[in-house]
């Protein structure tokens, strides 16, 4: 049973460690809406190997946004996700056909930039239909690389102005088709899950329970100090993006 539980490059104690933290991110994105997947892939990529990091996470965050998309699903806007699917196939398309990566320097900028107009710059009177499929083209070009972009989903749906209920079902659901579109994707390019169900599952289940216990603290918050918090949130993401691609390049 442990052997199924644990990957032979990944070992007994990461292992442990990472469907402990999938319980935690996911605690953390159902109360504040923002958050768990960056710091999950963060942890990740140090405790995995790299070829299996972003597709292994993808396979995850369809479980942890799947999770709490169907317990309040009464909150997803719909007509988004069918619109968000359109460019998600689109961007993830672009993406698996691109041989040369971009510079990961210029795209941390160029995200945290957006992200930082998105929370803080006075609403845009653009066509609805338009930004949604934008953002998925985007998102999902980037998620082929990068592996989480909830923040900058989460950014689009914030500008939707949604209750906080809403917000979180809505930014879940498009998260659930984004993943599962790019986890195909891998599939087709020779990825094999098979040697990580065991660590997926438990990853998954750990990720609920967390996904359960943080609804109850988003049922607790008015709408005003969600939209704070997910304000303070998303920025701070989107600086730590900033110092990451400014340092990408004066390295380079």
């Amino acid at each position: 049973m442990i052997e199924w539980l644990v990957p032979a490059d990944v070992g007994l104690a990461a292992s442990a460690a990472l469907i402990a933290l999938s319980a935690a991110t996911s605690f953390l994105t159902a109360a504040a809406g923002i958050g768990g997947g960056i710091v999950l892939i963060a942890v990740m990529a140090v405790l995995m190997p790299a070829h299996a990091l972003i597709p292994v996470h993808g396979v995850v965050q369809i479980g942890s946004n799947a999770g709490r998309a169907a317990i309040m699903i009464k909150g997803v806007e719909w007509r988004t996700i069918m619109l968000f699917c359109i460019g998600s196939l689109i961007g993830a398309t672009i993406g698996g056909m691109t041989a040369v990566q971009l510079p990961p320097s210029i795209l941390n900028i160029g995200l945290a930039c957006f992200i930082l107009w998105s929370v803080w710059a006075p609403p845009v009177t653009a066509p609805g239909r338009f930004k949604v499929i934008v953002t998925g083209v985007f998102s999902s070009f980037l998620t082929m690389f990068f592996g989480a972009t909830g923040s900058f989903v989460s950014a689009m749906v914030k500008t939707m102005k949604l209750g906080r209920v809403e917000h979180v079902a809505t930014h879940s659901a498009c998260m659930v088709a984004q993943h599962a579109i790019k986890v195909v994707a891998f599939g087709l390019l020779g990825f094999s899950y098979g040697p990580y169900v065991g660590l997926i599952v438990a990853m998954v289940l750990s990720g609920f329970l967390g996904t359960v216990i943080g609804k109850h603290v988003l049922v607790k918050m008015n709408d005003k100090t969600f939209h704070r918090v997910l304000a303070v949130l998303l920025s701070l993401l989107a600086l730590r993006l900033l110092y990451e691609g400014v340092v990408l390049l004066a390295l380079f």
